[in-house]
């Protein structure tokens, strides 16, 4: 008789969509996952990846929460103003965004930067979207940087200025 265990992907007989968060099922005997709305997912047992075949995205999970692992800078600005939006919405604000170490190159281009003032020693923080940003930690030292893409600092109350409108400057 055969491992059942074996018949399935490696997140087994059933996941959560990335993209809908319905509950989906494997195919028997092979590494597929199919949505009835955005279509076939292979997960990659050497990586740990689901991939959406479709459009060739990236995703991985952290506590049971799958993140997309991006390659452009602009996938990951969206990301993070999407979640800006879903903060105002529910009556929150942002203070700072901690962006994944991993993505330092790719997203450094697209940072606010301004001039010291005369006498200041320390260069300010960069921005996105009007907010602070800082970096991660390594994932050696903290594991989960090396599958969620960012973290939003927040506190009660709307926006002082609401700087997300400036999606892609």
């Amino acid at each position: 008789m055969m491992n059942p265990g074996l018949q399935y992907p490696i997140f087994g007989a059933e996941i959560h969509c990335p993209h809908c968060r319905q509950t989906i099922p494997a195919l028997t005997l092979t590494d597929t996952y199919l949505c009835p709305r955005h279509g076939a997912f292979e997960a990659d047992p050497k990586t740990g990846e689901l991939v959406h075949l479709q459009s060739g995205r990236h995703w991985r999970r952290w506590n049971d929460e799958w993140y997309r692992q991006h390659t452009h800078p602009d996938g990951i600005r969206f990301e993070i103003h999407e979640a800006l939006d879903r903060l105002y919405t529910q009556g929150y604000r942002a203070t700072r965004v901690i962006i994944a170490s991993r993505y330092r190159e790719l997203i450094s281009a697209y940072l606010e930067r301004s001039t010291p003032w005369r006498g200041q020693s320390d260069p300010p923080r960069p921005r996105l979207y009007g907010l602070p940003v800082e970096f991660s930690p390594e994932p050696e030292e903290e594991p989960c940087w090396e599958v969620i893409n960012f973290d939003l600092e927040k506190e009660p109350g709307i926006p002082v200025r609401y700087p997300y409108f400036r999606l892609f400057e």
